[in-house]
């Protein structure tokens, strides 16, 4: 599958032949450093390794500065994977996004989510609270309610809803259009929205 890491510069609007007004995602995509070739033989299974962003040297570890001189190129800030790719790349190649995507093709994004701390059941699992403000129930509006059983099983059941930690976690969008290449000045608009905030890490799929 081939790819690319692009970081998520924001959301904008633009109009299509229709005058429809279309939501897009702003992706920065500046070309890609292939720092490893991944083979069947070698490793297993095929892949090209890539790298994106300047990284500072006293940042990085000494093994990681290792490889990527082995790809002749500086510490990178994101390094991802993308197996069976088709592209006929080698190392120390540089991939940019017009080598792989077009307007309008179909993508998935993979990002981190942005983090929402801890929650309760109302916001992570769009429960309704327990009945309504009415007489005798003045602290119920976003309680979860009954949580198990008693005798049978005498426990909480594994998988229950319940509050806890929200977001920050890794996430795929699929079929994702691209509406505008901008390869003069690096980005990608894409229909929709993407996982993660303003300056995260993004991969783009075909």
């Amino acid at each position: 599958m081939n790819g690319l890491i692009g970081k998520k510069i924001g959301m904008t609007s633009i109009f299509d032949s229709n005058g429809k007004n279309i939501a897009c995602t702003v992706i920065e995509a500046q070309p890609n450093i292939v720092t490893q070739v991944k083979t069947n033989e070698t490793d297993g299974y095929d892949a090209l390794q890539l790298g994106y962003g300047e990284a500072k040297a006293k940042n990085t570890s000494s093994a990681m500065i290792g490889h990527f001189k082995c790809a002749n190129t500086t510490p990178k800030r994101k390094v991802a994977e993308f197996r069976n790719a088709t592209l006929d790349k080698k190392l120390g190649d540089e991939i940019v996004l017009t080598d792989i995507f077009s307007e309008g093709d179909k993508v998935s994004a993979i990002g981190t989510s942005k983090g929402k701390g801890y929650q309760g059941v109302v916001k992570r699992h769009n429960f309704s609270g327990v009945g309504q403000a009415t007489l005798g129930q003045h602290n119920r509006l976003r309680a979860p309610g009954s949580i198990g059983a008693s005798a049978t099983p005498s426990r909480v059941v594994k998988g229950m809803r319940m509050s806890g930690r929200m977001g920050n976690e890794r996430v795929k969008t699929k079929n994702l259009k691209i509406v505008k290449l901008l390869p003069e000045k690096n980005l990608i608009l894409i229909q929709g929205s993407v996982p993660g905030h303003k300056g995260s890490f993004v991969i783009i799929e075909k």
